[in-house]
């Protein structure tokens, strides 16, 4: 929110005034000395359609769109007299960026998570000339731990194309932490895919409500069946169903001999384990 605050203030202050209103030195100018950039631009960038599109303003001068007025530096040819976002400081380059994407939905115009806070500007993630790397290796770049777990036994399917990191979190902001993606009402995004754990119930699972599905799953991948945080089923519901005290979990009723295998999972008689419309207990 700090980095969010100070590109405001800045834009207020006009600390990033462009340099409107002088000469500019066209498209063509610049595809002149920048060939092989040009061509990877206007083959497969969006912001190639700045040179035709007459509602922004750029028409046949969509370099400077980012980079601003390219005469001077089209004459020395000094580095120096051009605006380049990439050796920017960080609120000048997402600035750049901002300029026209503030007012878009989520995904391309809020700065608001930890990528702000970490000094991570827009054109670390997104290049600007060309088309992106693959997300996944992109945020697995930064992100080496999580990228890690998607190669354990049992993971969400992002190494093998099915999803990817965009699906479950909002790399530009949101209202949750770790900037996962909220679904309907503001619920995680994880209900988008497992729906059918999606309340209300008239018995509810607490951790459902205060931890969400993390108090139990690993998000990314783990070493146990179903992504689980413990070895067994077992282990994962007596981190809270065990001596716990009256009002939140308690100690098993003495039929449970956790010795014998049919009481080590849990879930064979408190199938409802996400909420339940008919048992208090989450009896199937």
């Amino acid at each position: 929110m700090r980095a969010s605050l100070a590109i405001a203030l800045l834009f207020a202050a006009g600390a990033f005034a462009f340099e409107e209103g002088g000469e500019w030195a066209g498209t063509e100018l610049c595809q002149g000395c920048h060939e092989d950039i040009a061509k990877a631009f206007l083959k497969s960038n969006p912001h190639s359609s700045l040179d035709t599109n007459t509602r922004r303003g750029w028409q046949t001068r969509a370099c400077e769109a980012c980079h601003g007025s390219g005469v001077k530096h089209a004459e020395s040819a000094e580095a120096s007299l051009i605006r380049n976002p990439g050796k920017l400081a960080v609120a000048l380059a997402d600035k750049t960026c901002l300029s026209c994407h503030a007012n878009q939905p989520s995904r391309s115009g809020r700065v608001m998570t930890g990528h702000a806070r970490q000094q991570v500007s827009c054109v670390s993630c997104h290049p600007v000339h060309k088309k992106g790397p693959d997300p996944r290796t992109q945020c697995g770049s930064c992100h080496q731990g999580e990228s890690l777990s998607f190669a354990k036994p049992h993971s969400h399917p992002v190494r093998q194309g099915a999803m990817s990191c965009a699906d479950c979190h909002n790399p530009h902001g949101g209202v949750l932490s770790k900037a996962v993606s909220t679904f309907i009402g503001n619920e995680p995004g994880c209900l988008q895919c497992h729906g059918d754990k999606r309340g209300p119930f008239a018995y509810e699972h607490a951790p459902m409500r205060t931890e969400g599905c993390g108090a139990c799953h690993e998000p990314h991948g783990s070493t146990n069946p179903r992504m689980l945080t413990r070895p067994s089923i077992a282990q994962s519901c007596l981190e809270c169903h065990a001596g716990t005290g009256a009002g939140f979990g308690g100690v098993p009723p003495a039929f449970h001999d956790l010795r014998s295998p049919r009481y080590r999972n849990c879930t064979t008689c408190h199938m409802k384990i996400h909420g339940s419309h008919v048992s208090k207990a989450l009896l199937r």
